[in-house]
């Protein structure tokens, strides 16, 4: 009996130190990773919810990411991270020059491929899209990685530790109300604190009841910022590799039941195509078009219809070449005739380009022209990538990796590009060369700061409809820059744009130019007749 009881006494008194034993004090990185997620909310808190403009939203862009570097747990600082890093940079640039809406979706995707960057995943546009969706999981899940975190710095704790603590607090509190009822003044002056911090707590309860949108605001930050630095994709899922490397022999070869008819179709679309092209070639090339030729019929719908059918090929022909196709030994035939469609193919996509060119020629550019010639280009990459796929013998999967990333840039470019300032300054050498039909894309169409900023030579054009018209519209736009100047004041600089800015001096210091029109009725005949004038070109 003593043996047992000597042998238990050393585990008891390792017990009792187990208990006394203090917390695990917090990592570095943890407290790195909660003052991350502070300052995010903080910013977001500036640019977006007490902000009301884009260059807010610049900010975010750009203080936001180093944040994340602030806060990640993980950090690998590889080529896509400074790929993605270098794209926001060159929005958020941008987005202080002019923004819009699509910047601002741009902007979004871009912050989740640079969470997915940080860790050293490669951002594909599919793995973007799925880390959206799991936004709405990973802050959650996250969160209770902080709560298992938190518990683990508490070690259990004997109840001898808590009586030591609860048993003297109770016994003060229990003889100090006892003293404080025994002396009126003290009890009452306890009761006048009391009351006045319950005015307090009242009080503060109501500015949150008041501001209850903002504390959500915060709320969902830190959620999404949570989700942002623990994202739940931590691999690629879906596998980067080719099927078969160049110049690897494939060892079973067996002959598809699909080789027939995709032969013979290959075969049908490649003489359809032969005819077609002659046919495109005869009838809109080299050629003067006569009056009432149908400009939008052929160059507007039919160029679409084109880049529908070339987007088509792309896709049949990504479908070809996969599965037992492959390890046909007739395989090298069947790759001929792709060659010679995709050959077709490129001629097709040259017909498109031309298409555009003869309406870009009839009545000048616009926005929807430029949507148009990053579409088909868009659709050209990724009829090269299929390409790329057949000859190298990638698989499926890799190619729709590749031409969603093209899809991207083309969007991103897009966002990136000054299309009204390439729009106006084309349209605008057209008119003071003597082609006055492009003036009605400047009647017609809405115009960004940055367009406004390139009408200035027309206010000396030759054509006295046209000079008024463009001289009616600064003056349009000067009333509404001083008013915006004013709005943006009030709201601050969270609204401020380079392009407006630089618009309102430019059209303050040209007031001459546009000072007849300042009344409105003046103006408002200058601009009627300069619309009805342009509309015979629309």
């Amino acid at each position: 009996m003593a043996g047992i009881t000597k042998d238990v006494a050393p585990i008891q008194s390792a017990k009792s130190a187990a208990d006394l034993a203090p917390p695990r004090a917090i990592s570095v990185a943890g407290l790195r990773e909660l003052l991350a997620i502070v300052l995010a909310v903080a910013l977001a808190d500036v640019t977006l919810y007490r902000g009301a403009g884009l260059a807010g939203v610049a900010v975010l862009l750009v203080a936001g990411p180093l944040l994340l570097v602030l806060g990640s747990p993980h950090r690998r600082l590889g080529v896509s991270f400074w790929v993605v890093s270098m794209l926001l940079l060159l929005l958020a640039a941008r987005m202080l020059w002019l923004g819009d809406a699509l910047a601002v979706l741009i902007g979004a995707a871009l912050v989740v491929a640079f969470a997915l960057s940080l860790r050293g995943l490669r951002p594909y546009v599919f793995d973007v899209l799925t880390s959206f969706v799991q936004l709405a999981l990973a802050g959650g899940v996250g969160l209770q990685g902080y709560l298992r975190a938190a518990t683990g710095f508490s070690p259990p704790v004997s109840r001898w530790f808590y009586l030591s603590l609860l048993l003297p607090g109770g016994a003060v509190v229990l003889f100090g109300t006892i003293f404080i009822l025994a002396n009126p003044d003290l009890a009452r002056s306890l009761a006048t604190n009391l009351d006045r911090l319950q005015q307090m707590l009242a009080d503060w309860l109501d500015g949150m009841s008041q501001n209850w949108l903002e504390v959500g605001f915060w709320i969902v930050t830190a959620y999404v910022v949570i989700g942002l630095l623990r994202p739940l994709l931590t691999r690629n899922v879906i596998p980067d590799a080719p099927l078969a490397s160049p110049g690897e022999a494939i060892v079973l070869f067996l002959e598809s039941p699909w080789y027939g008819p995709l032969r013979n179709m290959l075969w049908a679309v490649i003489g359809l195509f032969a005819v077609y092209l002659s046919f495109e070639f005869q009838t809109l090339w080299f050629r003067d078009f006569p009056a009432g030729f149908h400009y939008s019929g052929y160059a507007h719908e039919g160029a679409a219809w084109l880049t529908a059918a070339l987007a088509l090929a792309t896709l049949m022909l990504s479908l070809i070449f996969r599965g037992d196709v492959l390890r046909d030994p007739r395989l090298g035939r069947l790759r001929l005739l792709a060659w010679i469609w995709s050959g077709l193919n490129l001629l097709l996509a040259l017909t498109v380009y031309h298409r555009l060119s003869i309406y870009i020629d009839f009545n000048g550019m616009s926005r929807m022209r430029t949507i148009g010639l990053f579409g088909i280009s868009t659709v050209v990459v990724g009829f090269v990538l299929v390409l790329w796929k057949i000859a190298q013998g990638r698989g499926f999967v890799w190619l729709i990796h590749r031409q969603l990333w093209a899809l991207a840039a083309a969007v991103y470019l897009y966002a990136l590009t000054p299309v009204d300032t390439l729009v106006h300054a084309y349209n605008v050498r057209q008119i003071l060369a003597g082609d006055v039909a492009p003036a009605v894309q400047i009647s017609v169409h809405p115009i960004s700061a940055e367009g406004y900023l390139m009408l200035e030579p027309l206010v000396d054009c030759d054509d006295p409809i046209v000079r008024d018209g463009v001289r009616a519209l600064l003056a349009q736009r000067a009333i509404q820059a001083r008013r915006g100047a004013a709005e943006r004041k009030a709201l601050g600089w969270t609204t401020w744009q380079g392009s407006e800015y630089l618009l309102a001096e430019r059209l303050a210091a040209q007031r001459s130019q546009w000072r007849e029109f300042a009344d409105d009725a003046a103006r408002q005949a200058a601009l009627d007749r300069f619309h009805k004038y342009a509309y015979q070109w629309y």
